[in-house]
């Protein structure tokens, strides 16, 4: 069994050795991404990332490893409450995770394009 991707060796955790990003803070090339590059995006979003970030992180990627996009609200909400049940799947929650617009911003801290139809 594969340790969960928040326990994977990671390099940068600072700003300054971030790979190129995009005008809007995503990466330019996915396979840049790892986990200390998720925590510097997230700490460029205000975001300490718990266990419960990490849980919905995994869950992105695994979203846009089976249908290879990042997914909108209302898809992210969807495959949430399928994967991880009633609790988690509602949008509140991933409000209190990632306040604004949490698919942009999981998305981002993923390593994940932007959804489509995100402003």
């Amino acid at each position: 069994m594969t340790e969960p991707i928040s326990e994977q060796m990671s390099e940068p955790k600072s700003e300054s050795m971030l790979p190129a990003l995009t005008e809007e803070g995503f990466l330019e090339d996915a396979s840049d991404w790892n986990p200390g590059v998720a925590e510097a995006l997230a700490k460029r979003e205000s975001i300490t990332l718990t266990p419960a970030h990490w849980e919905l992180i995994e869950l992105l990627r695994q979203y846009y490893d089976t249908y290879d996009s990042s997914p909108a609200m209302r898809a992210l909400v969807k495959f949430c409450r399928l994967r991880l049940g009633d609790d988690k799947g509602r949008s509140i929650y991933l409000l209190k995770l990632f306040p604004g617009s949490p698919a942009k911003i999981a998305s981002k801290i993923a390593g994940l394009p932007k959804p489509a139809n995100c402003l």
